[in-house]
């Protein structure tokens, strides 16, 4: 159920972390719609761009991007920039899901959901804020993955 007014595209990059990336554009685009709604709802930029660009990436990349533009050290999750693009480190995706439970893929999904929820108006600098915004993007997760079987 892909939104026909909010156009996705998602590059994979990160081609030595094993993933189902048909799976990954499918649970990307059932999540869309949800984060979209948050979005109206929270007159965020979610609700006014024209499309997401959604890059997978590997650790080297990440860590590089995390410097030049936050100027912290390191590869880090997600980085969501206002203007609709979603960076996603595969590396970093794959050594954490395990902790979760998850498979690859579905800590990817987590990620991506994260993203758009930081362009839905969602943050996640206080403790509180964290909280909310984590229990909204299990949610998503949640109810895409059993969409998508």
């Amino acid at each position: 159920m892909r939104s026909p007014l909010l156009k996705t595209s998602l590059s994979h990059n990160a081609r030595s972390v094993s993933y189902d990336s048909k799976l990954l554009e499918r649970l990307t685009a059932a999540a869309l719609p949800h984060c979209l709604a948050l979005a109206k709802k929270n007159n965020a930029e979610l609700a006014a761009l024209a499309g997401v660009e959604i890059s997978i990436l590997g650790s080297r990349a990440m860590a590089k991007v995390h410097r030049d533009f936050l100027n912290i050290p390191g590869a880090t999750d997600v980085i969501t920039f206002p203007y609709g693009e979603i960076l996603v480190c595969a590396h970093i995706a794959a050594a954490r899901a395990p902790e979760f439970g998850h498979s690859t893929t579905q800590e990817l999904a987590l990620y991506i959901i994260h993203g758009l929820l930081h362009l839905s108006g969602f943050d996640d600098i206080t403790p509180p804020e964290a909280e909310k915004m984590a229990a909204t993007q299990q949610q998503i997760l949640k109810l895409i993955l059993s969409e998508a079987h």
